[in-house]
């Protein structure tokens, strides 16, 4: 039995290490960073893990492509020009990770200023890479979710005050009650094999258009 339980576990782990890998060669990684020693060897054993990796320097103007994690050298020299990159970056939804050679408060004001999710310090080792590279990529999983499920609330609010003032609509032209008019609703949707959504904001669409006036002279 313990001979099983051990050949149970080992399967275990290795299905995971599998899985674990097949997620380091799915992550998209950007490197901003100097070609020196420090962004060498960052560049090296990122494609080491497994992670797609692509090096820009100097400070590109435009994003080349999808972007999950970005490791970002930060320093004052650079900064005023990193800054606006590093928002487009966080625009298209990367996680950055600061790349910082002082921790004070100064270096700490910069991490702050690009959003930083983590910081890794200089000289650059292995040790630590991996933790930071995996917590930053689950904050960024994380945070998409979150964004993700309020683009949904914000649609459904949409359609909410759609199906409200459609509602509205049909009480005023047809004299109706508010659960009269909501049953019409549905019934024109499921004659239609569409949603009350797109049958309310059918409604709005055609009354605007009725209602339409030129402006004045």
């Amino acid at each position: 039995m313990l001979g099983m339980d051990n050949r149970a576990t080992r399967a275990s782990k290795a299905k995971m290490n599998k899985g674990f890998l097949k997620n380091l060669k799915d992550i998209s990684v950007l490197v901003v960073h100097p070609q020196d020693r420090d962004g060498a060897f960052l560049v090296e054993h990122l494609e080491r893990m497994g992670c797609t990796v692509e090096a820009r320097w100097p400070v590109p103007d435009t994003l080349s492509g999808n972007v999950d994690i970005a490791f970002v050298a930060v320093d004052r020299e650079h900064h005023a020009t990193l800054k606006p990159y590093l928002k487009k970056l966080e625009d298209a939804g990367a996680a950055i990770i600061a790349v910082v050679d002082y921790e004070n408060p100064a270096t700490l004001q910069l991490v702050f200023d690009i959003n930083a999710l983590s910081v890794i310090g200089k000289p650059v080792r292995a040790f630590g890479l991996l933790t930071n590279l995996m917590v930053s990529h689950k904050l960024l999983t994380e945070r998409r979710g979150l964004e993700a499920k309020l683009r949904r609330l914000e649609k459904r609010l949409v359609s909410q005050k759609n199906i409200s003032a459609a509602i509205m609509l049909m009480m005023q032209m047809r004299q109706i009650s508010e659960q009269d008019a909501y049953a019409l609703l549905r019934e024109q949707a499921m004659s239609r094999r569409t949603s009350i959504e797109k049958v309310a904001g059918s409604l709005i669409e055609a009354n605007d258009l009725l209602n339409f006036r030129k402006p004045a002279k």
